[in-house]
C-alpha cells in the first residue's frame, strides 16, 4: 500500500503529505535553524494502522536525514516512534532527550 506512494514535502504548507487510496496523511512541522519541529501527525481514520504509521514516520525521518537537520518532536506519536527506533535518537539536537 505505501511502497507505490510518494513522499511530498508541501514546504507551502509546513507538511510531509502521503496520499494513499485517495486519502491524505500528513506531518505538520515547522522549519527553525537546521532543526524541524514536528508538531502533528494526521492520519486518516480508512488508512490508519500501526503499520501505516510506521512506515509513514519512517519515510519521513529517511527524508529529514537525508538533508541533515536535526528533529524536535513535539507530538506525542512522533516522540513515541522515537523511543522504539533508536537510530533516530541520533537525529536529535544536542540537550533533546526523550
Amino acid at each position: 500500500m505505501i511502497d507505490a506512494a510518494e513522499l511530498i514535502d508541501n514546504d507551502f504548507l509546513r507538511q510531509f503529505e502521503l496520499k494513499v487510496e485517495d486519502e491524505l496523511a500528513k506531518i505538520e512541522y515547522s522549519l527553525q535553524d537546521r532543526k524541524i519541529f514536528l508538531t502533528k501527525l494526521i492520519i486518516p481514520e480508512q488508512i490508519n494502522s500501526d503499520d501505516f504509521e510506521e512506515d509513514f514516520l519512517k519515510m519521513v525521518f529517511e527524508n529529514i536525514q537525508e538533508r541533515n537537520i536535526s528533529v524536535v518532536p513535539t507530538s506525542p506519536e512522533i516522540a513515541k516512534f522515537i523511543r522504539r527506533h533508536r537510530k533516530y535518537k541520533k537525529m536529535l539536537p544536542v540537550g533533546i532527550r526523550i
